[in-house]
């Protein structure tokens, strides 16, 4: 399991983008949004509190994911994930170099955006998906055959 583990790590820490499923009235919506993680899986994001996900994740936090970072040509890498999404008031210092560095140094909509950890724009929000399953897709090393990780069972 080590080694699942140490797998799904490099695909969060190479990855750049998520897709985010989220469902509302309107039915399913998927969005992409740039993403960072901790060592616990769960995975973090800045969103304009006004989108279709943002707004649908206050009614209804279960989402799916997926990220992917096989290229044309390559073994198939990336993972299919299902779990709950929440806003967070505040992140890590840490976590907001982490999130700057991986937008390579970009900073989304407005300067500046964050003082003492917390975004300051009123529009923006971090969200957080709290992962229940994650599934492994490596086919290097395990063919065409998922590699599943449930986790956090009492999260509802």
């Amino acid at each position: 399991m080590n080694e699942i583990y140490a797998l799904i790590e490099e695909i969060l820490n190479k990855g750049y983008v998520m897709s985010l499923a989220t469902f509302d009235e309107g039915g399913i919506w998927v969005s992409d949004v740039v993403f960072i993680n901790d060592a616990e899986f769960n995975i973090y994001w800045i969103s304009q509190i006004s989108t279709r996900h943002s707004k649908a994740i206050k009614k209804n936090r279960r989402v799916a994911a997926s990220i992917t970072i096989s290229k044309p040509g390559e073994a198939n890498e990336g993972l299919q994930i299902e779990g709950f999404a929440e806003t967070v008031d505040r992140t890590s210092l840490e976590m907001v170099k982490k999130h700057l560095e991986k937008r390579a140094g970009q900073l989304p909509h407005k300067k500046p955006f964050i003082e003492n950890d917390k975004l300051i724009d009123p529009e923006m929000s971090w969200y957080k998906l709290i992962p229940k399953k994650i599934e492994l897709i490596n086919e290097r090393y395990y063919g065409f055959a998922k590699q599943v990780v449930e986790l956090n069972p009492s999260i509802n």
